[in-house]
């Protein structure tokens, strides 16, 4: 087969859309105004801001006045847990729960506010398939546990955590739940209502928007302390003008990401599941994650007596981009903390691989991927010093 290009790194970013570029485009040169500014051309960009903020809420089950704009999916993330950690630290305590597989935008938050104000951080361990026990998050509750943060999706395995009931829980015991639901969103039908969610980040990227946009869903009633000061944008929360044009993006790649999801779930998870099938046919070799409970497009592996890193630029001279583990821990010489958690030793964990799709992807990559990565697997191992020792059953 001849060597062709195949983008399976979509967790990590997307391209973006045809409908969101012709929409956003306008407002990079004629629609340039202000959306601050009181004159005509000010207030056209506060229309369309405005009608990109209903689209949006609308898409996740919440009403405008309840997204914030952000620059990204972390910092949603970080001003939510830093929110509620000012807003309620003093009145009711200083102890947050979250789980063993959270992306590091939770994590080195929740880190940090452990070792600048003294906050105790619960972390819920998880199972072999990546989820946590619904007892384990009712017994770890306390009087004074301000929040649980627990993400939708992982974005490194894929596995799909049980939202609705983790936010029934906290609304039964009177906690707020913030969930990352960066990896979910467009990809797989959200309702923050029907979940019980209190707080939810995104990021435009990850579902064909543009990068450097994201939001915030803040339930009404809950008043979280300004994240930027200066101006009034974001009803004073956020200063700084708006990315009006990575806005409108954001929203036009949301709503066709919606309005399409139910053909491209089905379509995306059977060419995901064209590639379980395939890989895990390579001996020693094993998914990671849940089997069916997971995101369409994610598809990922440990291959083992063989180096994450060095099956990627293998696989990138051959055409084919992926991940080892998560795209935004790249370049550590540490094992994945998600690998990790569902039980990997350090020298399996080394050896993953991410292959993240979506309904840009076709049959004909999946195709070439089934292909060129077990050959792949096959001159690596060829080179490792572990591998005969692996076949005559010396470990």
């Amino acid at each position: 087969m001849e060597k062709r290009f195949v983008y399976a790194d979509n967790a990590g970013t997307t391209a973006v859309s045809r409908t969101a570029l012709d929409a956003m485009l306008p407002y990079f040169s004629e629609n340039f105004g202000n959306p601050s500014g009181v004159y005509s051309v000010g207030r056209a960009s506060r229309r369309a801001l405005e009608e990109a903020r209903e689209k949006i809420a609308g898409t996740v089950g919440a009403s405008a006045g309840e997204i914030f704009f952000t620059g990204s999916g972390s910092e949603a993330d970080n001003w939510a847990i830093r929110g509620v950690a000012e807003m309620l630290a003093e009145k009711k305590g200083r102890h947050i729960i979250t789980s063993a597989v959270e992306h590091h935008a939770v994590f080195n938050t929740l880190e940090w506010l452990e070792k600048r104000f003294g906050f105790e951080i619960t972390t819920l361990p998880v199972d072999s398939d990546g989820l946590i026990s619904l007892e384990d998050l009712k017994n770890a509750i306390r009087d004074d546990t301000v929040l649980v943060t627990i993400m939708a999706a992982n974005n490194e395995i894929g596995t799909i955590m049980p939202v609705r009931e983790i936010g029934a829980i906290c609304r039964e015991k009177g906690v707020l739940f913030h969930t990352d639901a960066v990896q979910a969103v467009g990809h797989i039908p959200i309702d923050v209502e029907a979940m019980n969610v209190d707080m939810l980040s995104m990021a435009a990227h990850k579902f064909r928007g543009p990068k450097g946009v994201g939001a915030l869903y803040v339930r009404k009633g809950i008043r979280l302390p300004s994240l930027i000061h200066g101006g009034g944008q974001e009803k004073g929360k956020r200063a700084g003008t708006e990315n009006v044009a990575g806005i409108i993006g954001m929203a036009a790649a949301l709503e066709e990401a919606v309005a399409n999801m139910d053909e491209n779930m089905a379509r995306v998870s059977a060419m995901r599941d064209r590639l379980i099938d395939g890989l895990t046919k390579i001996p020693y070799s094993s998914l990671t994650g849940h089997r069916t409970n997971r995101l369409p497009g994610t598809a990922s592996f440990v291959f083992e007596c063989i180096e994450g890193e060095s099956m990627i630029l293998t696989l990138d001279n051959a055409g084919i981009c992926a991940s080892s583990g998560s795209a935004c821990s790249s370049g550590s010489l540490d094992p994945s903390h998600v690998l990790m958690a569902i039980g990997l030793s350090h020298a399996t964990a080394h050896g993953s691989v991410r292959l993240t799709i979506n309904e840009c992807s076709t049959d004909e990559d999946i195709d070439y991927i089934l292909e060129v990565l077990p050959k792949t697997v096959e001159k690596l191992r060829s080179m490792s010093p572990l591998w005969e020792d692996r076949l005559n059953g010396k470990f």
